[in-house]
């Protein structure tokens, strides 16, 4: 997608004057003409429903109010990165530093026990019509930057025009919809949204926007990576960064919003720490002696097998597995369509018929995974069967364009394969055939198109990790006469691939949102097909998809997005645009036993939020030895 301008309101010189001189005259006149509109004034929104905390709650029910605060949380962290070269995680530019979200609030913040609800932070409290068709947020006058400079609605204004300038393309696609943002005073800013959107989530989109420091940037290029620290608007700053090796951030002194609802009970740590490690089994024995504390397992082997080292056996690790709510994501080699020899969705099914999950899973997960067969998997969003009630009426709009099976059929899931042994004959010999209907057939031993051009797949990653998964995939594509390889390289090659689309395929894992909406178009949609750096690995541009991805934000209400997300489920699931993969639906943690958590874990959620340091836990284990 080319560079997308939209146009944002700016402060005339006569208001220019009043902001300096204190004559807020006009801005209190528009304030007044708003009240009289039939507005609602509330302490957050939900895109349906209603919220589930009143306006005197105390704190989520998922926190302890008494938690005490102090100490350290060390840990990796999510991603495999083995270094960091930017603290600028908003622009496509650079390798950003994990953990760089804990700088900065923003107007709203949600809940982790309800799936679209928001609730104020910098924002006191949110007005809107019924229509939605635009927001006045009333910010809170204490609000403060890390350096003690006001959070005003200026700053504000600034985030959303600075973002969709200069941001990451992603950035540019997810706020197409909010057409401006003034400043009424200080400390009131409105968004206004575009009179053709659908409005369900664009208030809840907008107070999302995090609140970067006009100030700081006077004299800055946005667009440019850098190690220098940045002034945040959140409860931590970065204290030390050391490329390779690890990034602190400690607790900003005198935090203005510790004491709010949203935040009673919760940063409890004085310091987060990120470590880097330069493999997955190097980042795994510095677990085990106490080098950080939390650690998520993504490798079943190790989950399986691993876990029998001296401080687990002497209780003072704990291993534990806890229930996942949130939809599993849709891991999976992605298949690049913006590649001509992918055109064809036979030659997209026939390569993902080559992956032999039950082998896989047997020989090399411990028998721990399920399959996925979904976009939105482990999750009432997931496609099953034939269509039916509004999923079939969404579908109907456009059966013109879409084949018969699509209403005919149960959607698409990948058939089982012989466990027994990683090259499935079934397999073989109905990818075999689609190949040869797609005009890919056996020549001189290789898969060739009419003009003599070999079929070649070349299936890039930089984990080596996942050798062991992607070879007899490769394997069996070789089998069926595609010329395939894995490619290795290196996280930074790795990184500039995938934001410039370099690829046959590529191994990713997109977690999807407990309530879809526009991330959508970055991820599906025709905009982010060609937007270097969006998430939409597979290039994807199909007009049904885009207006089903449009219908999924026009919902209404939860069970209509439901319904529609399954129609969309079901559409891409038929084009085989990736080779889905495996999920668990748990989250696998092991920990040093230093931690204190709440009764209640959040539904949405890790929790580890919400978790605190126990002091008497963490002096026995320095006591016996365990931790230094």
């Amino acid at each position: 997608m080319g560079k997308t301008r939209i146009a944002t309101a700016k402060q005339t010189p006569i208001l220019k004057t009043m902001l300096a001189t204190g004559l807020l005259i006009g801005a209190a006149s528009y304030a007044l003409q708003v009240k009289a509109q039939d507005t609602i004034t509330s302490h957050g929104i939900s895109a349906f429903g209603d919220l589930k905390y009143p306006t005197d709650f105390a704190h989520f029910d998922y926190v302890n109010p008494d938690a005490p605060k102090g100490g350290e949380m060390i840990f990796r962290g999510v991603l495999a990165s083995q270094t960091f070269d930017s603290l600028n995680p908003f622009i496509l530019k650079g390798e950003s530093a994990q953990g760089l979200g804990l700088l900065y609030d923003t107007l709203l913040t949600g809940s982790a026990d309800e799936a679209d609800a928001f609730y104020g932070l910098v924002a006191e409290s949110i007005e809107y019509p019924e229509d939605r068709s635009w927001a006045i947020f009333n910010m809170r006058p204490e609000a403060r930057f890390s350096d003690g400079e006001a959070i005003t609605a200026s700053d504000v204004v600034f985030s959303l025009n600075i973002l969709k300038e200069k941001g990451h393309p992603a950035y540019r696609i997810q706020y197409e919809d909010i057409v401006s943002a003034e400043a009424l005073s200080p400390h009131q800013v409105k968004f206004t949204f575009s009179e053709d959107a659908a409005k369900r989530d664009l208030p809840g989109e907008a107070g999302s926007i995090p609140i970067l420091p006009e100030h700081y940037y006077q004299d800055r290029d946005f667009a440019e990576s850098t190690m220098d620290f940045p002034v945040g608007s959140s409860m931590y700053e970065v204290e030390a960064a050391n490329p390779g090796r690890s990034i602190k951030y400690c607790r900003v002194d005198d935090y203005w919003a510790a004491d709010l609802p949203v935040n009673v009970g919760m940063g409890n740590f004085d310091c987060y720490t990120y470590e880097y490690f330069s493999d997955n089994t190097a980042a795994f024995e510095a677990f085990k002696v106490g080098e950080f504390f939390l650690h998520e397992e993504n490798f079943a082997k190790i989950w399986a097998t691993g876990y029998d080292f001296p401080a687990l056996e002497k209780g003072w690790v704990i291993k534990e597995e806890i229930a996942d709510g949130r939809p599993s994501g849709s891991q999976g080699f992605w298949i690049n369509m913006r590649r001509e020899k992918f055109s064809d969705p036979r030659v997209r099914e026939a390569i993902g018929l080559m992956f032999n999950f039950e082998w896989s899973n047997e020989t090399l997960f411990y028998g721990l995974y399920k399959r996925t067969d979904s976009f939105f998997e482990n999750s009432p969003m997931q496609a099953e069967g034939v269509p039916t009630g509004e999923e079939l009426e969404v579908l109907e709009k456009y059966r013109d364009q879409l084949p018969n099976s699509i209403f005919t059929e149960p959607a698409y899931v990948p058939p089982l394969n012989n466990p027994g042994r990683p090259t499935d004959r079934n397999a073989i010999r109905q990818a075999s055939r689609l190949l040869d209907d797609a005009g890919w057939t056996i020549q001189d031993g290789v898969r060739k198109n009419s003009e003599g051009e070999m079929l070649t797949i070349e299936l890039v990653d930089d984990n080596p990790s996942f050798e062991r998964i992607s070879n007899p995939f490769v394997e069996n594509l070789k089998a069926i006469g595609i010329d395939a390889r894995l490619n290795q390289v290196d996280p930074a090659q790795m990184q500039e691939r995938q934001e410039n689309f370099d690829y046959d395929m590529t191994p990713g894992n997109l977690r999807m949102s407990l309530s879809p909406s526009f991330e959508l178009r970055s991820v599906y949609g025709s905009a982010g097909a060609n937007a270097n750096g969006t998430l939409n690995l597979s290039g994807i541009a199909d007009p049904v998809v885009d207006a089903l991805i449009e219908d999924v934000v026009a919902s209404t209400t939860r069970a209509s997005m439901e319904a529609r997300v399954k129609a969309l489920d079901r559409v891409l699931r038929s084009k085989h645009i990736w080779v889905p993969n495996w999920y668990g639906g748990t989250h696998r943690l092991a920990y040093w036993d230093i931690f204190g958590k709440p009764e209640i874990k959040p539904l949405y959620a890790r929790g580890d939020s919400t978790w605190w340091i126990d002091q008497d836990k963490l002096d026995r284990l320095k006591a016996e030895g365990a931790l230094r």
